[in-house]
């Protein structure tokens, strides 16, 4: 599907509040199910890719009722051991994160389960978690290319010490899944830190879990029961970075973002948007669990940056905003050690490059990143297709990179948007000064 994308000639104004954090929305179904029993969810992300991973544990035997106006998710789980079999193969969609956590949480099961994905997905690479999966005792059979399909045999694990190859929080979160039902204690050792929202709701729901101060290793210890929870899922800062950059490269622009994740995990974005001299403004607050708080953006005239290996797992989703970013900044730029983003729903970093280049971006690909020469003035007045290439956040930068330029600016395949955030198109409009 294509649509006409909007410019932004006055700039952007007011305040909006985005849809739950996806990664920390998987989790919660996830662990609801395996509880025991009632778990709530408010403010469930109702991206498709969540949705799959709902629709998923239905089909495992799972009592769960979504509310889908109020976003309200609850759970009556019974515990690891109340799983069945799926009467087909589960289909994975597009998800990654469902697909690779589920491998974790069934490598210890009683029956077979077989997963399929998308065509998109069907390319992604499996074997990084069937490997490891493997060493606690796991049996998942894949594809020759490593690829799904996957099917998951009953095994019996034993706790492990495993080094991570890829610094991947998909991969650690599964076998953390797998060691809990695992026979006697685990270590994983990250290669650099990733995003702890597993960790921190294990925490919440009883499991004898802990991270050692170097911030990379984790002790996972055998938990025969998980108790159902309360919990609010703060707003998601890999969607609500899309509207952060688009008031900071948008001129006449101030938006606020409300009930945001701010799990330092995750806050990558917000340190390269300092780096780069954004005008921002912090506002965090105490919670329980996960912190949050409010973002405000203004227009910034911005400095070029370069991101290396290190700054990579905090802003991996938010890396081809960072290349917007940096096409707008007075400089040259350069992303490095991001060589996963080639793994991501489309080669991102092949596809960032390619769609750049239609604005008139002098950008350099590189085997793990790209060099990006920077046009603070850059306007395009020509008409543009730009396409998603079928990858939701391609699909959302495309309407950021519109709002600047005055040309008619047209998006292919805008039905990937509603794998994170359906309404993100309606949002970014609400936002657009008459």
């Amino acid at each position: 599907m294509e649509v006409t994308l909007q410019q932004a000639n006055k700039g952007l104004r007011g305040s909006l509040e985005v849809p739950g954090d996806k990664s920390i929305s998987h989790r919660a179904i996830m662990l609801g199910a395996l509880a025991q029993g009632v778990t709530t969810v408010k403010n469930f992300s109702d991206g498709q890719d969540c949705l799959t991973t709902l629709a998923a544990f239905k089909k495992l035997g799972v009592e769960i009722d979504f509310d889908t106006q109020a976003k309200k998710v609850v759970i009556n789980g019974r515990g690891f051991h109340s799983l069945r079999a799926a009467k087909e193969a589960l289909d994975m969609g597009n998800s990654g994160t469902t697909t690779r956590l589920l491998m974790g949480i069934l490598a210890a099961s009683s029956f077979e389960t077989s997963l399929v994905g998308d065509p998109s997905l069907s390319k992604r690479p499996m074997a990084r978690v069937t490997e490891p999966l493997a060493k606690m005792g796991a049996s998942i059979k894949i594809s020759s290319q490593q690829t799904l399909p996957a099917l998951i045999e009953p095994s019996s694990l034993k706790g492990t010490t495993i080094r991570l190859e890829v610094a991947s929080a998909q991969v650690k979160s599964a076998l953390i899944l797998a060691a809990l039902q695992a026979k006697g204690e685990s270590t994983i050792i990250e290669k650099l830190p990733t995003r702890n929202h597993t960790e921190l709701m294990l925490k919440q729901f009883g499991a004898n879990i802990e991270t050692l101060a170097d911030g990379l290793t984790i002790k996972v210890q055998p938990t025969k029961e998980l108790r159902g929870q309360e919990l609010v899922v703060p707003g998601d800062i890999s969607s609500a970075a899309f509207f952060m950059v688009a008031a900071a490269l948008t001129p006449n622009s101030k938006v606020k973002l409300v009930n945001v994740s701010l799990n330092p995990t995750r806050t990558g974005i917000l340190r390269v948007l300092e780096k780069m001299n954004a005008n921002m403004t912090i506002q965090a607050r105490q919670s329980v669990g996960e912190p949050l708080g409010d973002i405000i953006v203004e227009s910034s005239k911005l400095t070029a940056i370069k991101i290396g290996p290190k700054d990579v797992p905090a802003l991996i989703d938010e890396l081809p905003l960072v290349a917007l970013l940096a096409a707008h900044a007075d400089g040259i730029s350069e992303i490095r050690g991001a060589a996963e983003l080639r793994f991501k729903e489309t080669d991102r970093i092949k596809t960032v490059c390619q769609e750049l280049g239609k604005l008139g971006v002098n950008v350099k690909e590189l085997q793990d990143g790209m060099v990006i020469e920077g046009q603070p003035q850059l306007r395009v007045t020509a008409d543009i297709s730009w396409d998603s290439h079928g990858d939701h956040r391609l699909g959302m930068l495309g309407a950021v990179a519109a709002l600047r330029n005055p040309g008619q600016f047209r998006l292919k395949n805008s039905q990937a948007l509603g794998v994170s955030y359906p309404g993100f198109l309606t949002d970014l409009a609400s936002l657009i000064v008459g």
